[in-house]
This record gives C-alpha cells, sequence and structure tokens, in this order.
C-alpha cells in the first residue's frame, strides 16, 4: 500500500498582514485570523479569568458555541474572540479581574 497522507499542506499566496494592539503590545498577523486565532498564534494563551473562581480561560470550541474566549475589543468588553475577525489597528485585552455590566 503506498504511503500516502490523507492531509495535505496548501500552497497559498502570502496573507496580507494587519497590526493589532494585545494588552499593550504591537503583533502583526495575518489579516483572514479570528481574533482569538491571532492570539494563539503569538502566545497569548489565557484570554480572560472566571468571575467566582479567577481560574484561567482560553479558546476552547473555536465556532461560538461555549464562550470561553471573551475578551475586550476597542474598549467593548465580553466580545467573542473566535467569531471576530481581526481589523488593522484593533485593540485586544485580556478579560483578567473583576468585571463591569457596561
Amino acid at each position: 500500500m503506498p504511503n500516502v497522507s490523507l492531509f495535505s499542506a496548501l500552497a497559498a499566496a502570502p496573507a496580507a498582514q494587519v497590526s493589532i494592539l494585545i494588552n499593550d503590545r504591537s503583533f502583526s498577523v495575518p489579516n483572514y485570523m479570528t481574533v482569538a486565532a491571532a492570539l494563539l498564534s503569538v502566545g497569548v494563551t489565557q484570554l480572560r479569568e472566571t468571575p467566582v473562581s479567577n481560574a484561567p480561560r482560553a479558546p476552547f470550541c473555536m465556532m461560538g458555541a461555549c464562550f470561553e474566549c471573551l475578551v475586550e475589543i476597542d474598549s467593548v468588553p465580553n466580545q467573542q474572540a473566535c467569531m471576530t475577525l481581526v481589523q488593522p489597528g484593533m485593540t485586544i485585552r485580556s478579560m483578567i479581574g473583576a468585571r463591569s455590566l457596561k
């Protein structure tokens, strides 16, 4: 039986990059990424803490069902990082500490 992989990498043209600010640090990421994918790609794995026990949380389902990836985007809290595409100049903050009901 021939050695054939079920999966192969797709050859694609390099994606345009956008600059975003994550927890006060500047990064360039491909323009097609979701905020959750961009955060994970630059090494940010804790996006928020649970309100009761302050346990660290990270993206889990990556499709909007679990709400584990809530972050603050452009000063608006409780945004689903996995459902939001990065935009040039976007400011993203992990939601650490007490929440407000803005």
